[in-house]
């Protein structure tokens, strides 16, 4: 508890990590948040901009071929934030799913957080979706699909970056989405897309008066 408090502390003082809860509200329904991912803070500010009372239930998706490595990052994720490790590389998979952690998890009746493309990107526009997020849609159907924009945290902290720059931060949860029956992988991983892209879009309009 101490180490979240610590980690909510300068993830709010670096980012401000501000909430806009455009297409949902903050209530205490399972969900599956999934956002672009542009910096290796992305899942410390998507994680302190929700309340307390959700984060409590909410366990960001760690690649533990950054985070597992050492023994300070395992400490930061595990004790901070009870992250979930998934195994990306292929020397740290065993015969079980990859995903299996995360079945697990949504099937304790947890909340997860997770981000499609894989790798971080440069770029504001997310790049094309991996498969993750249709298996997780595909296996639990009733939980929610939470689209979320960061804004800046490709500033903040780009690729390659050590250390975070001080700006602000915004996440934009949308509106959420649901696997349609007999929907195809790829139609399903585009539309997915497009939610996060349209929850910075929507943002926008809103903030100039068009909407």
């Amino acid at each position: 508890m101490f180490v979240s408090i610590i980690l909510q502390w300068f993830i709010k003082l670096v980012t401000g990590a501000y909430p806009r809860w455009l297409g949902c509200k903050p209530v205490d329904t399972q969900r599956i948040y999934f956002a672009n991912h542009t910096s290796h803070i992305d899942t410390l500010a998507i994680w302190a901009a929700l309340p307390t009372h959700l984060q409590k239930h909410t366990h960001p998706v760690a690649a533990f071929d950054y985070w597992g490595k050492t023994a300070f990052k395992k400490y930061i994720v595990t004790k901070g934030l009870n992250a979930v490790f998934i195994a990306r590389a292929r020397e740290d998979r065993t015969d079980e799913d990859p995903l299996q952690p995360l079945y697990d998890t949504l099937a304790a009746g947890e909340s997860l957080i997770i981000f499609p493309e894989g790798t971080r990107n440069r770029e504001a526009t997310p790049q094309q979706f991996k498969a993750g997020i249709y298996h997780l849609a595909r296996k639990f159907p009733h939980v929610e699909l939470v689209p979320v924009y960061l804004e800046n945290l490709n500033r903040i902290m780009p690729k390659g970056a050590f250390w975070p720059v001080p700006l602000i931060c915004t996440a934009r949860f949308g509106v959420p989405i649901f696997l349609q029956p007999g929907e195809d992988k790829d139609v399903f991983l585009e539309r997915a897309r497009q939610a996060v892209i349209s929850s910075r879009s929507q943002f926008q309009q809103l903030s100039t008066g068009d909407a």
